[in-house]
């Protein structure tokens, strides 16, 4: 069983930078896709950048291109979500979800995941 566990959310003003972590146990991000999603008050759950590890192919949505990276510490099994210049619209619960039945796409679809975590509040004030 793997478990997915989400920190480094928290409160930061527009335009300044934060650093989501997606820490892994019961299996190692190799061979695996990862996607992040956020979702906030009554919306959709929305995509915000995926990244094979098999591939090395990588994705994200125009809304957060060029301000969000997502990276992987293989030492610490976990994979980071660095944000910045953001955005009061970027604040939601934030969630890394993966999958290793074909780790070679990028997928932008919740349902394609294997296992999501718990979320990480990130709130931006203007």
């Amino acid at each position: 069983q793997v478990r997915l566990v989400e920190f480094g959310g928290g409160l930061v003003q527009a335009g300044g930078s934060l650093r989501l972590s997606c820490a892994a146990s019961g299996r190692t991000f190799v061979r695996s896709s990862v996607g992040w999603f956020r979702q906030a008050p009554g919306k959709e759950r929305e995509f915000v950048g995926g990244k094979s590890w098999s591939s090395g192919s990588t994705y994200y949505p125009d809304s957060v291109k060029g301000r969000f990276t997502i990276a992987r510490d293989n030492a610490a099994n976990t994979v980071y979500l660095q944000m910045s210049s953001l955005k009061p619209e970027d604040t939601a619960v934030y969630y890394c979800a993966v999958t290793f039945r074909d780790s070679t796409v990028v997928t932008t679809t919740p349902q394609d995941y294997d296992y999501l975590g718990q979320g990480t509040q990130v709130t931006v004030s203007s």
